[in-house]
Parts: C-alpha cells; sequence; structure tokens
C-alpha cells in the first residue's frame, strides 16, 4: 500500500476517534499517538531486515520524544490509533489487528521471561481504556473493550467487555458501542 494513503487513513482514523481533532493538519503535526505508530512502522520495517540496532535505537527515540514504548517486533494493524499515548507500553510479540482504539497509560505486556510468544494479541475494533494492562500470551477476541485500569490475563471472545482486577468478562450486546463502553463510569475502577 501506498505510504501516503496509510497516513491518510491514520489521520481519518485520529479523527474518527477524537471529536477534538479539529483538521488534518493538527491531527498530521501534532498527534504524538499517530506519530509513535509511523515511527514503529520504520521502525518495524528495520526490524524485519534484520537491522536490530538501528531498529531498537528508532523505537528509543521514538519512546522519547512522545512517550510511548513500542518494540519493533510488534506488529500493528491499519488505522490503530493511539490516543494521548504517553505511559503506553507494546511489548516485542504483541500483535493487534486493524482499527484498534489504545488510550494512555496502557500495557501490553508479558508475563514470564522466555523467549518465544509472550505477549497478547488484540483482534480487529477493539477498545482498551485507559490504565489498562493486558498480560501474557492471550488473545483479546474482536469488538471487544477492556475496561480503564483493567487486569487481563486470560483469554477473551470476540464481542466481550472487560472490566475490574483481575478482570471479568461478559459478553457485549450487538448495539453497545465499544467507545462509548469505555467512557461509561461502571466499566472503569
Amino acid at each position: 500500500m501506498n505510504l501516503f494513503r496509510r497516513m491518510r487513513e491514520d489521520i481519518a482514523a485520529a479523527r474518527r476517534h477524537d471529536p477534538a481533532a479539529r483538521n488534518n493538519l493538527e491531527v498530521a503535526l501534532l498527534y504524538s499517538g499517530v506519530h509513535a505508530v509511523w515511527s514503529h512502522r520504520i521502525n518495524h520495517w528495520l526490524w524485519q531486515r534484520r537491522a536490530y540496532f538501528l531498529a531498537r535505537l528508532g523505537s528509543q527515540l521514538n519512546r522519547f520524544f512522545t512517550g510511548v514504548e513500542i518494540h519493533p517486533g510488534a506488529v500493528i494493524g491499519r488505522r490503530c490509533f493511539i490516543d494521548h499515548g504517553m505511559g503506553i507500553v507494546i511489548g516485542e510479540t504483541v500483535i493487534i489487528g486493524d482499527d484498534v482504539l489504545i488510550y494512555h497509560g496502557v500495557t501490553l505486556g508479558g508475563q514470564v521471561r522466555v523467549a518465544g510468544r509472550r505477549h497478547p494479541t488484540i483482534h480487529d475494533g477493539v477498545a482498551v481504556g485507559a490504565g489498562a494492562k493486558v498480560l501474557g500470551s492471550i488473545t483479546i477476541g474482536a469488538n471487544s473493550a477492556v475496561g480503564a485500569n483493567a487486569v487481563v490475563t486470560k483469554d477473551a471472545p470476540a464481542d466481550s467487555v472487560l472490566t475490574g482486577v483481575p478482570a471479568t468478562l461478559r459478553r457485549r450486546a450487538h448495539d453497545e458501542d465499544v467507545r462509548a463502553l469505555l467512557t461509561s463510569p461502571e466499566y472503569s475502577i
């Protein structure tokens, strides 16, 4: 896919998810979450070509400038929007699908210190609330919502709502908007 078309997709995703986004230029120049994803794409490209040092250097510069730490080995799908960004950690073996929304303070991390698959897989259309921790080699199904400050350590099927510490699961009703769930007081701790 054309680089500029992908960037326009990211800008459109930011405008779709953030009601405060006034125009495309503002998003392109001022949104650290968008910059973090763009930088990650370059770092991931380097990682795939075994330029590990340059990829890690780029990811550390990305962290310094945006406050978002994304390991260059992580796989991030299209139209992923990181809102506010600061304090996000995304581990090496994380896989993030398309149209995912991630708020500030989220950790997509591991629980064990062994080589291999140790981080979560986040499927398409998932929203992860502020401060949530999704830990281990688990899967969060498509169109799910992880509430603010939830700690998730077990798999969740598609259309789930995960809240609490440790997170408990309930099925999301088909008429519930994933983004609206994250702003509801009963889904945060």
